[in-house]
C-alpha cells in the first residue's frame, strides 16, 4: 500500500506541470521585482516574435498575422486569418526571442528605476569613483549606475585620475543623444552646502542655516550663515574646534580652496563689511534705489578688499546681492601741502587738466567695480 501511494505521488508531479509553473513563476517574478506589468512583457514578446517571423520567412503581411503566447507554458503560435501557420521548430526561435525581449525589458526597467531613484536625490551629494574619461567628460561610478561630469562642472584646480574617490554633487538628469544621463559636479556651490550638512550637525538639524553661498570653484568660497536657535553661534559651529569642521570641508574640495564663513546680517552695511573680510576699517555709502554700495577703503586695506583679480569683491557682490564699488582713501588722507604739490605737478605735465578734486575717489587703477 505504501509503494502504491508513492507511485501515485510520482504521477501527480509530472514534468509538464513543472514546466508550466517555471515559465509562469519566472514571468511573474520578473514583473514583480522589476516593476513591469506581465501583460506588457507578453505583448512585447508577441511583437518580437512577429519581427522574428518576418525576418526568417520574409513575409510583409504582418497586419494579417496574430501571435498567441500561453502565459503558463510559454508556447507561442502564429495565426493568419484564424489558421495556425506556426512553422515547425519555430518554438525554439520564439523562446530565444522571448528571452532576449525579457532581458531587454529588464535592463530598461532597471535604468528607469535608477533614474527615478536619483531624481529624488538631485541637489544632494554622493560618493563616487572616477571610472574613465570620455573626451573632456569624466565618467563616474556612483553605485547603482554611472554619471557624467562635463567640463563646466569640473573644478579648474583639480586633476582627476582613474579610481580616484571623491564626493560629487548631483546636479540633475539631462536628456542627451545617448538617452538620459545623471550629471554630477565638483564645481557647483551645492557641493559646499552638502559638505557642511554632512560635517556640521547644527546645519544638518536646521539649527544653523546656510543663507547664501558664493563660490568660485578652486579659488574661494564665501558662506553666509544664520542661527535659528538662541545660544547657537553659527560661525563657530561651522568652523568647529580648532577649525576641524571647516578643514574637513576644504579637504573634500581638494584642499586648495579657501572658505570664508560670515554671519548673516539684515543690516546691509554690516553684511557688506563682513563680506569684504579680511579687509577692515571700511566706509560704506549705500544707494538703496540702485542697490549699489560705494566702499572707501584705507590704502593698506584696498588690495585685501579687492582680492586677487578682483575675486574678493566679486564674491562679496554675489553674497550680498549688492553692486559694490571699491575706492581708495588716498586723496582724502593727503595733507593740503601734498595736494598742492600733486596739483602743480599735474598742471606742468598736462596744462589742460582740471584742478584736482579732494574727493575720496581713488585713481582709475585703484577703483574696482563688481556686480
Amino acid at each position: 500500500m505504501l509503494l502504491r501511494w508513492e507511485a501515485n505521488q510520482h504521477v501527480d508531479t509530472t514534468m509538464p506541470a513543472t514546466i508550466r509553473s517555471e515559465f509562469s513563476l519566472a514571468l511573474n517574478q520578473v514583473a514583480t521585482e522589476r516593476g513591469i506589468d506581465p501583460q506588457v512583457v507578453l505583448d512585447t514578446i508577441k511583437a518580437a516574435i512577429l519581427a522574428a517571423y518576418r525576418k526568417d520567412y520574409g513575409t510583409t503581411e504582418l497586419e494579417t498575422l496574430t501571435v498567441e503566447v500561453n502565459a503558463d507554458t510559454g508556447e507561442a503560435k502564429i495565426f493568419k486569418d484564424g489558421k495556425d501557420i506556426t512553422p515547425p521548430g519555430f518554438g525554439r526561435i520564439a523562446a530565444q526571442t522571448a528571452k532576449q525581449v525579457i532581458l531587454q525589458r529588464i535592463r530598461e526597467a532597471e535604468k528607469q528605476a535608477v533614474l527615478a531613484d536619483f531624481q529624488t536625490k538631485v541637489g544632494s551629494i554622493v560618493s563616487g569613483m572616477v571610472l574613465r574619461f570620455d573626451g573632456p567628460n569624466v565618467i563616474v561610478d556612483i553605485g547603482r549606475t554611472q554619471a557624467v561630469m562635463p567640463p563646466q562642472e569640473q573644478s579648474q584646480s583639480e586633476r582627476y585620475h582613474l579610481n580616484q574617490r571623491l564626493t560629487f554633487y548631483i546636479e540633475g538628469i539631462r536628456e542627451t543623444m545617448r538617452g538620459n544621463e545623471i550629471i554630477v559636479s565638483r564645481g557647483h556651490k551645492g557641493l559646499v552646502e552638502g559638505l557642511f550638512k554632512r560635517e556640521v550637525p547644527e546645519v544638518s538639524s536646521g539649527a544653523v542655516e546656510l543663507r547664501v553661498v558664493a563660490r568660485e570653484a578652486g579659488g574661494r568660497t564665501k558662506v553666509a550663515v544664520y542661527s535659528t536657535q538662541t545660544g547657537v553661534d553659527p560661525v563657530g559651529s561651522c568652523v568647529g574646534q580648532k577649525g576641524v569642521r571647516v578643514q574637513a570641508v576644504i579637504a573634500e574640495m581638494g584642499g586648495s580652496e579657501k572658505v570664508d564663513i560670515i554671519q548673516w546680517n539684515d543690516d546691509p552695511k554690516q553684511f557688506i563689511t563682513s563680506a569684504l573680510a579680511p579687509a577692515k576699517d571700511l566706509d560704506i555709502a549705500l544707494d538703496e534705489k540702485k542697490k549699489a554700495a560705494v566702499v572707501t577703503a584705507p590704502e593698506d586695506q584696498l588690495s585685501l578688499a579687492i582680492g586677487r583679480d578682483g575675486q574678493n569683491v566679486r564674491l562679496a557682490a554675489k553674497l550680498t546681492g549688492w553692486k559694490i564699488d571699491i575706492r581708495g582713501k588716498e586723496a582724502t588722507q593727503a595733507s593740503p601741502a601734498t595736494q598742492a604739490t600733486q596739483a602743480t605737478a599735474a598742471e606742468k605735465k598736462e596744462p589742460k587738466t582740471e584742478t584736482p578734486s579732494t574727493s575720496a575717489e581713488a585713481p582709475a587703477d585703484k577703483q574696482v567695480k563688481s556686480e
